[in-house]
């Protein structure tokens, strides 16, 4: 009985998908899910595990799935805007086919869904940290003296910092960091930068979001940093840093770099440097001063 069981519930979900599938991914909106009689399942992991089954299946027929992260709340006001009915299979097919287009998702590529669901999460909090950084950059306006666009300046001037630090750096794989501390919520970005034979690699919407928080981070004369951790093989992993300062970014000495990273944010307490990793001085980025529109 549970395998014909199984199986109809199979090809329940497998009539919700239209090349993209939404994830319930934790307890929480498994449980606001079940409120609708047409959503059959009754436990959160046996549900992951028939997704997964399918996806296994889809992917050894050759068919390409998106997984989306399907967040019953946003469903919920989808189904209100749209005046459809949230109880019906077909909603949440149109829900999924609008999420494919605007939401947080990540290609299935055969790993397990264990694997794959941090992925899922870290992509939904990047769009939101790029939506919430391109809102408050929009918010600046224009520069009283010179009616320049503030926030498209701040950005111009990230995206030019951002490509010296990439052009300055030794080969290998970057890894960095931009952490901007400020009123009214922290904003944290990462990025990975791929050397592939000299050329480097990015995840476009990746380096936007970069960019994005770094923007603010110079416009907003807030406090924070980026550290970049290089790793090439046969060498030591090297650690560089820079403060945000006076509209653009300070190199840390190596020291400095040292501190940071060895000291416990928290406590205070010193932490022992990794082995095999040097924390060095950056080369100047020869920052012009401060950005234009801001006469201090």
């Amino acid at each position: 009985m549970a395998h014909t069981d199984h199986r109809s519930t199979r090809r329940a979900l497998s009539r919700e998908i239209a090349g993209t599938i939404g994830l319930l991914t934790d307890e929480h909106d498994f449980r606001a899910m079940r409120r609708y009689r047409s959503f059959t399942f009754d436990d959160h992991t046996t549900y992951l595990e028939q997704v997964e089954a399918l996806l296994r299946t889809r992917a050894s027929q050759g068919n390409h799935t998106t997984v989306a992260l399907f967040d019953p709340e946003e469903y919920a006001e989808f189904c209100r805007e749209t005046g459809i009915d949230p109880d019906l299979p077909s909603s949440r097919t149109r829900f999924t086919a609008e999420l494919a287009a605007t939401g947080p998702t990540v290609p299935y590529d055969g790993r397990p869904l264990a694997d794959l669901l941090p992925d899922l999460v870290d992509e939904a909090v990047r769009q939101v940290t790029w939506e919430y950084a391109a809102t408050l950059l929009a918010r600046l306006g224009t520069c009283g003296s010179c009616g320049e666009d503030i926030g498209r300046a701040a950005f111009t001037r990230a995206a030019g910092l951002l490509a010296r630090i990439l052009d300055t750096a030794p080969p290998g794989d970057r890894h960095l960091v931009c952490s901007v501390s400020g009123p009214p919520e922290a904003l944290v970005s990462v990025l990975h930068a791929d050397d592939s034979g000299g050329i480097t690699e990015l995840d476009e919407a990746e380096a936007l979001e970069f960019t994005t928080v770094l923007a603010v981070g110079l416009a907003t004369d807030s406090p924070g940093g980026l550290v970049m951790r290089t790793t090439a093989p046969g060498t030591p992993d090297r650690i560089y840093g820079w403060r945000l300062r006076g509209h653009g970014l300070r190199p840390l000495t190596a020291g400095e770099v040292f501190d940071a990273y060895c000291t416990d944010a928290d406590s205070g307490d010193l932490i022992s440097p990794e082995s095999n990793v040097d924390y060095c001085e950056p080369p100047d980025l020869g920052d012009e001063g401060p950005a234009p529109g801001h006469h201090h």
